[in-house]
This record gives structure tokens, C-alpha cells and sequence, in this order.
């Protein structure tokens, strides 16, 4: 059972990794998130993978810094509010919702933000 799910894990943490490696290049769709959980499953399957991911250049600063001070850099917080945003305009534009929807999406988009604008930001030395 313990080899099923480290495979299980292993298999998450690269389609995570894969989907945040997506998200560095398309504006709408989240990085940070799906780094952070790929860091997770390869903490559970694989550590060579995390260690790769962790020491990554351009990937690994984001989840250092939320393991080590749950922070959010600027740019990724505005960028994560921008797409939260966008999302929801795609939605009520796209979908014309019974007002009682739009105002639940709203709502739950609108905890979801301010969670994100809540973290501090990362230290400067890192």
C-alpha cells in the first residue's frame, strides 16, 4: 500500500508541477498554488523531486517562501488578485448567473482574495 500511494503522490506532484510550469505562462491560470502542492506530494513520494523543485531557480523561491513564512511575493499576489478577478468577469459575463449564484461565486472568490492579500510578503533576504 505504501508504494501505491508514494506512486500516487509522485504521479500528483508532477501533474502539479506541470500545471504550475503552465500558470508561468498563462496569465489567468494560477503557479504558485500548484508548486506549492507539487512540493507536497514530492515530500510524501519523492525527495530527490522536491529538492529539485525546492532549489529550482526560477520555481523554488515561491515555495520556500511559503513554507517558511506562508508569504506571498507582490507580484504574485497581483497577479493572483488580476486573475481572480478576470475569472470571475469571465463568468458572469459568460454565464449571465441568477443573481443569488453571482453573489455566492462573489463571495467565495471574494474570501479567496482576501486570504491571498492577507500573507505578508516575503522577506527581502529570503
Amino acid at each position: 500500500m505504501k508504494r501505491a500511494q508514494q506512486a500516487f503522490y509522485l504521479v500528483l506532484g508532477l501533474a502539479m508541477t506541470a500545471l504550475g510550469i503552465i500558470g508561468a505562462f498563462l496569465p489567468v491560470m494560477p503557479t504558485t498554488i500548484f508548486l506549492i502542492l507539487a512540493a507536497a506530494c514530492f515530500a510524501r513520494s519523492s525527495p530527490r523531486l522536491e529538492a529539485w523543485l525546492v532549489n529550482h531557480p526560477q520555481l523554488g523561491p515561491t515555495v520556500v517562501a511559503w513554507r517558511r513564512h506562508g508569504a506571498i511575493s507582490r507580484r504574485g499576489k497581483a497577479l493572483a488578485l488580476s486573475g481572480m478577478a478576470f475569472g470571475y468577469g469571465v463568468f458572469y459575463l459568460g454565464s449571465r448567473p441568477a443573481l443569488w449564484l453571482a453573489l455566492v461565486v462573489a463571495g467565495v472568490i471574494g474570501l479567496c482574495a482576501a486570504y491571498v492579500a492577507s500573507r505578508p510578503l516575503p522577506p527581502v533576504d529570503g
